[in-house]
């Protein structure tokens, strides 16, 4: 779906171009494409320093920023729309998210799957948003804005690796995650964001461009090789496979001087970037004495450690799947089944942790086959395969003619997404969620449209108060979310009783503050918040030790 503007004057160009002019676009999208920009920055840097929730802290305050986003940029996109150009992908995209909204209404945790769907919905509305800001003239500028969004994240790796990032922010269980407070987050973005970053650096109009560009790539790198993400490693590959085959080979660039020089060039720097990451003195206290090559030889084991412990959680993941193959069950819902199919010696299940499960499976796809249902899943793969395949199409398209490096960099994050999506939660997470969604609507070539639907004043305006009606209330839950964090003070139980009631569906505070109650003698204020956390997450073992401590006995 790409939102329609009224036509403008096209501006002249103030000074020679081989770029053809485009039109003039309304104050209103140039807003949006700031708005863009800035959520870009702002959900990298996005994190507040309360260790006690671990990843809810980088979480939280991200999927505020995601939803502030994408409502404002819809918002504003809308109020200038005089039509709705509706394209094959938008279809899928809306069957995807009206069949994740059906499973959300049936779900066992209402919390987790209204969380999950809000994301969701967010991504979506980041991609008709990014679209129409591109075909309204600003997308190469919000391309900038992504990739200088991708090189900062880079770039808090990279500070916490070196010892130059404040401890409270960063989680030191899991560097060098920066910002993101996990390693492998940190290198999902780089990987998924890396094809637009070369694109924007390659197609610099000037020299010091290429060379700020050159040097982001570099730093890039340099964080992708600390990370030690296999997941991140693999996808990288991958990319970069197919635009050296796709581009440089098949796709005939290679002959192109001034991109063979820039590409030389840029070869040159990343490499200088790799060697400097590996030699030089770092705070990262691995345990193996070659940590790198570990990492690198271990790509394929699945007889052993993180490997093996995939295989296990997908054959039982699958099988969940299978028990729910219709609607799964329910968005964000995986850790509220998985205990009744994990198997003996699973590693993905501590019965003695509070929280004894991650909050997601180790795989996008497993996430949609298990939450959301197997007609979800084929849905979003069709979005993806629509948008590929047609951007792949273009490439090879013509004979003797050089394909758009647009076109090669739509095919190589959506090449991205898929392969780290399939080894780590991606599409999940609102960080990687709001650069994925925002790069492939700026990016997307339109197709031929299927219709297209003209908005009247009243339409308009019904339009933006549904929209801001819905995102006023997933905003919401997510202020509240980030808010109770912060009045959450372990040594005052009137503190934690505050926090619960700011945010009734967080498991983590009910149980900390049923265990606070229990430690003090206090059972009969134990067991209402044990009960609901038990309600929230009916198969986690620790609520039920509680009130069976308690002397409640079989209660739900």
């Amino acid at each position: 779906m790409s939102i329609e503007l009224p036509p403008r004057r096209a501006a002249t160009p103030q000074r020679r171009s081989a770029r053809i002019p485009v039109p003039d676009a309304p104050a209103a999208v140039r807003l949006a494409a700031v708005l863009l920009q800035v959520g870009a920055v702002a959900v990298v840097l996005a994190v507040v320093p309360y260790p006690i929730f671990q990843l809810d802290r980088y979480t939280f305050p991200k999927e505020l920023v995601l939803g502030v986003a994408a409502l404002g940029a819809t918002l504003l996109c809308l109020s200038s729309a005089r039509r709705l150009t509706v394209f094959m992908v938008d279809t899928l995209l809306a069957g995807f998210l009206l069949v994740s909204a059906a499973s959300t209404l049936f779900a066992t945790n209402g919390w987790l799957a209204f969380r999950a769907l809000g994301v969701s919905l967010a991504g979506a509305a980041l991609f008709w948003c990014a679209r129409t800001v591109a075909r309204a003239g600003r997308g190469e500028a919000l391309l900038v804005g992504l990739a200088g969004g991708v090189v900062l994240g880079a770039v808090t790796g990279l500070a916490q690796a070196y010892g130059l990032v404040n401890p409270d922010l960063a989680s030191l269980t899991r560097a060098p995650g920066g910002t993101f407070g996990n390693r492998n987050f940190m290198a999902h973005l780089v990987t998924i964001g890396l094809p637009v970053l070369l694109y924007a650096t390659v197609e610099a109009r000037t020299r010091p461009r290429f060379a700020l560009g050159a040097v982001g790539v570099a730093l890039c790198a340099g964080a992708l090789v600390l990370s030690r993400s296999r997941a991140a490693w693999v996808g990288a590959g991958a990319c970069g496979a197919f635009l050296a085959v796709e581009g440089l080979w098949l796709g005939g660039l290679w002959e192109d001087e001034r991109l063979r020089r820039r590409v030389v060039r840029l070869a040159t720097v990343t490499l200088t970037g790799l060697v400097l990451a590996l030699l030089l003195p770092n705070r990262l206290n691995w345990r193996s004495d070659s940590p790198y090559l570990e990492s690198l030889t271990g790509l394929a084991n699945y007889k052993e450690g993180s490997g093996r412990g995939r295989l296990i959680q997908y054959g039982n993941t699958l099988e969940m799947a299978a028990r729910h193959p219709l609607l799964g069950v329910g968005p964000g819902n995986w850790p509220v089944h998985y205990p009744l199919y994990k198997s003996a010696g699973d590693p993905s299940f501590d019965a003695d942790d509070i929280i004894p499960t991650n909050p997601w499976p180790s795989s996008d796809w497993m996430a949609m086959a298990s939450e959301r249902g197997l007609v979800a899943l084929l849905l979003l793969t069709l979005v993806g395969a629509s948008i590929a395949l047609g951007a792949w199409a273009r490439v090879r398209r013509g004979p003797g003619r050089a394909p758009a490096l647009s076109d090669l960099a739509i095919v190589a994050t959506v090449l991205a997404v898929g392969v780290v999506g399939a080894f780590d939660a991606v599409l999940l997470l609102p960080l990687p969620t709001l650069f994925t969604w925002t790069i492939l609507g700026a990016l997307a070539s339109s197709a031929r449209p299927l219709r297209v639907v003209p908005l009247t004043r009243r339409s308009r305006r019904g339009a933006l108060a549904a929209v801001a009606l819905v995102g006023l209330v997933f905003l919401g839950r997510s202020t509240a979310q980030t808010v109770a964090m912060g009045v959450f003070d372990g040594r005052e139980r009137a503190a934690m009783e505050r926090a619960a009631a700011i945010d009734p569906g967080s498991f983590r505070i009910r149980m900390l503050l049923a265990l606070a109650w229990a430690r003090a003698g206090r059972c009969d204020r134990a067991i209402p918040h044990a009960s609901a956390a038990r309600a929230l997450f009916p198969n986690y073992p620790a609520p039920a030790r509680l009130l069976r401590a308690c002397g409640v006995r079989n209660r739900r």
